[in-house]
């Protein structure tokens, strides 16, 4: 099949990340002295890149940084680890020892993220390993839950329709399977395994290390979602690669697929910005790890390795083109997509309480404010899971918009979880405010390193000062999607928020309006740089407008494009303009 659009990869000397990559004999560099050394509590710069490989960020605590500063002490280092839970599902056996390690090793808590992943906080240096290994016994890993590779692949936890739920959840773990590292590094370093010599020779010929990766793997983080409609909760469009299944007759007949999404961008630099992924194809399920394969393969050759924050999967696609994509993907695989099916998104968000799915089982999906399990005074919501996985024969699903759902409950179980939740005085969420329900944060201060300003501390406080607002004009049950991060990388998402904060130092962010609902249109930039009060200020009169002025049925986002407080965002590369 010939190729009708010729592309080089990117030009330009590789960045330092890139050197690293390389030298650092599949993802092991000096990472095993570096943990033995227990004169400091950090790492150096280099093995903590790595380290975000095997699936841990090393932070430091910003709230202590003046203190320990004036101390004449090093950073109140710490480290982040992520778990890779495909799908978002974990047993009751897995949670149990998530729940003990956040004791033993973290900060107490445990944190749901955007992508269905598990992530513990306040882990030390001299307890990594410990953990990792606990988390291994546990069937679970660490393993690139972080780093320039596939990262924890997302899928719709489905409450009403059981059986299509089962096997987009096992796509999800194949695709993770498929696409995850395959070096020994990992259990060399943090397992003890035993130490392999990479690249031997076997038959006359040599055994490739990565033979998806190569030796330096992607030139940034690679994400995938597969959505079931009516629900775009994993915000398909937003991934570098998505798959919408398609149900006929209430069988899985394939998946949609979309290329090129992502959410990150840089302040104040226009060639950054979030972009839309685009519908290519179909395909049926029996050929969507090799979609995904050869879709990573491109990536690897033509992604721009000079600089990162130019290195997305999106950035490779807007360069290039479209029809050059498909055209290369076509001539990888061998044959070619069948046209998109037709299918509608509603929504994005959860659906909480109790549903009862075709199989006859019941999932109740709880709310879990920024996704952090904790005891708070009050509200000992870590307690009562960690009782009811104690109990529960199903199994826990974390959504993409950080709540939890307990899921596969025999009607005898039910009974006896209302009982436990209402012992506790857990409420299922439904509850609260619509636009509550509704939000979505990033950790932000005081660990991420990243972070401008506040989002998981701060959220809260802002949705409480804005429920009068819209009780007031009759829409405290009318959803919302809001959103907020603590700097532009977008880890919650923030450019799919009808409202959204994007901080910009302390106290301040810019605002953002205009996403679609069901998450197929960016926002756009309102007000720069505002506090608090000029938040409030600034949406008030919007909401009161909205409450008096809207069409039937019409949405937040829909809304405030179509009144003209911000013009419609009709692709990422105009998101600036």
């Amino acid at each position: 099949m010939a190729k009708n659009h010729k592309a080089e990869p990117i030009g330009g000397p590789p960045s330092d990340v890139e050197h690293l990559k390389k030298e650092s004999n599949y993802l092991r560099g000096s990472l095993t002295d570096s943990l033995s050394n227990r004169i400091t509590g950090g790492l150096p710069e280099l093995d903590n890149r790595l380290l975000k490989f095997h699936g841990s960020y090393m932070q430091d605590d910003r709230d202590y940084r003046n203190e320990r500063e004036k101390q004449k002490l090093e950073p109140y280092f710490q480290f982040m680890l992520r778990v890779v839970t495909p799908g978002g599902l974990s047993t009751p056996a897995q949670w149990l020892v998530m729940d003990e390690l956040a004791e033993k090793y973290g900060t107490g808590s445990i944190r749901l993220t955007t992508r269905q992943a598990f992530q513990l906080h306040g882990v030390l240096k001299w307890n990594l390993k410990k953990t990792i290994q606990e988390i291994n016994t546990a069937l679970l890993t660490t393993l690139a839950a972080c780093g320039d590779v596939s990262r924890n692949v997302m899928c719709n936890p489905n409450p009403y329709q059981s059986e299509i739920h089962s096997e987009v959840y096992y796509w999800s773990q194949q695709l993770t399977t498929h696409l995850a590292p395959k070096t020994p590094a990992y259990h060399e370093i943090w397992l003890d395994g035993e130490k392999v010599v990479d690249s031997l020779e076997q038959n006359g010929g040599t055994v490739e290390v990565e033979p998806i990766y190569g030796p330096v793997y992607l030139p940034r983080k690679f994400k995938i979602g597969i959505a079931v409609p009516p629900s775009n909760d994993v915000d398909v469009y937003s991934q570098d690669l998505g798959f919408i299944a398609i149900v006929e007759d209430g069988k899985l007949a394939g998946f949609n697929v979309t290329v090129g999404g992502g959410m990150g961008m840089t302040h104040g630099d226009t060639a950054t910005y979030p972009q839309l992924a685009k519908l290519i194809g179909f395909v049926t399920p029996d050929r969507i790890l090799d979609v995904a394969e050869k879709t990573v393969t491109i990536q690897r050759d033509y992604g721009n390795r000079s600089i990162r924050k130019n290195a997305r999967f999106k950035y490779t696609i807007d360069r290039h083109g479209l029809d050059w994509f498909v055209d290369e993907l076509h001539d990888r695989l061998g044959w070619e997509l069948a046209p998109a099916r037709e299918f509608t998104f509603e929504h994005t968000g959860d659906r909480y309480g109790w549903i009862k799915g075709k199989d006859g089982r019941w999932n109740l999906t709880l709310y879990v404010e920024s996704g952090r399990i904790a005891d708070t005074e009050g509200y000992p919501l870590k307690t009562a899971l960690r009782e009811i996985a104690k109990m529960h024969t199903g199994d826990f699903r974390l959504t993409a918009n950080q709540n939890l759902m307990i899921a596969n409950v025999t009607s005898q179980k039910k009974s006896k979880i209302v009982a436990l939740l209402k012992g506790y005085g857990i409420a299922e969420g439904t509850q609260y405010s619509a636009l509550r329900r509704s939000a979505l944060s990033c950790v932000a201060l005081p660990t991420c390193g990243l972070a401008m300003a506040e989002a998981e501390r701060y959220l809260p406080t802002l949705i409480e000062k804005l429920e009068p607002i819209l009780e007031e004009a009759g829409l405290r049950d009318e959803e919302i999607n809001i959103r907020m991060t603590g700097c532009p990388n977008g880890c919650a998402r923030p450019a799919l928020g009808e409202i959204a904060f994007i901080g910009k130092s302390p106290g301040k962010y810019n605002m953002y309006m205009g996403a679609g609902f069901s998450g197929d249109r960016l926002s756009k930039l309102y007000r720069e740089n505002i506090g608090e009060d000029e938040i409030i200020d600034t949406l008030k009169p919007i909401i009161d407008r909205y409450a008096a002025e809207r069409d039937s049925g019409e949405h937040f986002g829909d809304f405030v494009v179509r009144t003209g407080y911000v013009q419609v965002v009709t692709d990422g590369t105009n998101f600036h303009a």
